[in-house]
């Protein structure tokens, strides 16, 4: 029957794209929060770069210091590529460049799976195809959809940068959009193979992973992008067309063919499966269950993702505590650097300062951990999987802790994890590094009791959740560099935070940042006991 309503659906239609048009709108409907926000925290990371760096390298010596320190330190080259040029415009590219890729790659990647395996998961697309939709148009409307984001993308940062020169502006903006279109067609592709989005998205931010550690190995190499590593990488890429440093224009005839190649593949493999079926059809379970309870079940739904984050972060601490050295020889005499990294970091020594403000910028990746492990609840409910649970002898609120408890406990592990990754990387001081990861748990808590309150009270809008992690990482990211005022950083938890190591640990910003956690916690469980479930 499933496949009967799907063949159907591409009958009389040009290629079986009827309905495009309608799941398009209907795509960029549901993603109005989502996708505005990780654009604005990605515009506003690039456009802010130009007079972030005009404070830090005012003259042209000083820019030109810049490019000959990068020249002989590989550690950072890295961590943000190489720089070919000392022009305001050319180190935007350098410093923001890579960053802005990857995070063009993962909205892109989250949107496409979103539109395409997360809805023949929960059967909604088998609905949709019923009607008059053609079998190919889900996807069409996923692609156009990571289209659209990454063009405004694109728009926003060419318009943006245009004072530092259009044709630079014009090159980056084309780069980073090409960049996450490429992986949103790896996106297509892995949704087409796999039977679960979990496994879909994690596939391809895996595939994301590689590219960024194969441009690093590269960029380690040599000083001027030419390893071979990393033009394997589409991050790579985007460095090699070189930005306001003389554009190399035929490079971006890579992501181009990259994304015709991906996007014909997937087109081909999605008109060769039945709707809700894969290539990579998922094992069998065992006879008998081996789940004897909600908690075991929340464990079995989210242990690959803290497997996959815990690992992430244990490489991220190892590569950022090797950076330590580096860093501190980079800033060298540089008052104002030195200024940015001991606002992020604190005024207990320029070392300590960098370990902080790196410990910091892991903390704030941690509430994107955070939202995403308890908006799984938002999930489950939402796709009518809760219901069989809780048809059984297990209450909402012990239907919510197991997933809450591994969300919440998952934060305290990746921390610890990168705490060990710093140890490992920087090998010196253990403990202190140890305890100022840790300390950063009670700020990610509060983000997470936030997502639960959300969630609990006001369902419909529990994806903001992802708008205030998103606002609080551009807070914690961008607003030192560009000296905003106390009083705005004070709007995220992570500005209570003591600067650890070397600061004093204070126990009573902890304590309340933990207590307004439990409130928002039990805010959410009492919402959720007294409501109906959504579907």
């Amino acid at each position: 029957m499933t496949s009967l309503a799907v063949r159907s659906g591409g009958t009389g239609n040009t290629g079986g794209l009827a309905g495009t048009g309608t799941l398009l709108r209907f795509a960029l409907r549901r993603d109005r929060l989502l996708i505005p926000v990780w654009i604005a925290v990605n515009a506003l990371m690039v456009l802010s770069m130009p007079g972030t760096l005009e404070g830090l390298y005012g003259t042209p010596a000083e820019r030109a210091d810049l490019v000959r320190r990068m020249e002989t330190n590989s550690s950072l080259r890295a961590m943000v590529g190489p720089v070919f040029g000392d022009s305001l415009g050319a180190l935007t590219a350098w410093r923001a460049g890579v960053y802005a890729g990857a995070l063009a790659a993962v909205l892109s990647l989250l949107v496409v799976v979103r539109h395409t395996r997360d809805e023949e998961e929960s059967g909604r697309q088998e609905l949709v195809a019923s009607g008059m939709v053609g079998r190919r148009a889900a996807l069409t409307a996923a692609l156009l959809a990571a289209a659209v984001a990454n063009g405004t993308l694109a728009l926003l940062l060419t318009a943006g940068l245009a004072g530092q020169g259009v044709t630079g502006a014009l090159a980056l903006g084309t780069g980073i959009a090409g960049v996450g279109m490429v992986f949103a067609t790896t996106a297509a592709i892995v949704a087409q193979l796999t039977e679960s989005a979990r496994l879909a998205r994690g596939l391809t931010a895996a595939v994301l992973g590689g590219a960024f550690v194969l441009r690093a190995a590269g960029d380690s190499a040599t000083d001027d992008g030419s390893s071979v590593l990393t033009w394997l990488s589409p991050l790579g890429w985007l460095e090699n067309l070189r930005p306001y440093a003389g554009e190399r224009w035929w490079v971006l005839a890579l992501p181009a063919a990259a994304v015709l190649l991906q996007g014909t593949a997937a087109y081909v493999l999605a008109g060769r499966r039945d709707l809700g079926m894969s290539f990579l059809p998922t094992r069998p379970g065992p006879a008998t269950g081996r789940l004897g309870s909600a908690d075991a079940l929340a464990w079995r739904l989210q242990r690959g993702a803290v497997f996959g984050w815990g690992m992430g972060f244990l490489l991220a601490g190892v590569v950022y505590g090797g950076l330590t050295e580096g860093a501190a020889d980079l800033v060298g005499d540089n008052a104002g650097a030195r200024r940015v990294v001991e606002r992020m970091g604190g005024h207990s020594g320029l070392t300590d300062a960098f370990l902080a403000s790196m410990v910091g910028m892991l903390g704030l990746v941690a509430s994107l951990y955070i939202v995403a492990a308890v908006l799984r609840l938002h999930g489950e409910e939402t796709s009518a999987r809760a219901e069989p649970v809780l048809a059984n002898a297990v209450s909402r609120l012990r239907w919510a802790a197991g997933h809450l408890v591994i969300a919440f406990g998952g934060a305290a592990l990746i921390m610890l994890l990168a705490g060990l990754g710093f140890a490992v990387g920087y090998g010196e001081r253990v403990g202190p590094i140890l305890v100022a990861c840790l300390a950063q748990l009670p700020a990610v808590w509060v983000i997470g009791g936030v997502a639960v309150a959300l969630h609990g009270v006001l369902p419909r809008a529990a994806m903001a959740a992802w708008g205030i992690a998103g606002a609080v990482l551009l807070i914690g990211w961008v607003g030192p560099a560009l000296d905003v005022p106390q009083a705005v950083l004070d709007v995220s938890p992570f500005g209570h935070l003591p600067k650890l190591p070397g600061g004093e640990l204070q126990w009573g910003p902890l304590a309340v940042l933990t207590a307004l956690a439990a409130a928002l916690v039990a805010a959410g469980l009492t919402g959720l006991r007294r409501r109906d479930l959504s579907t």
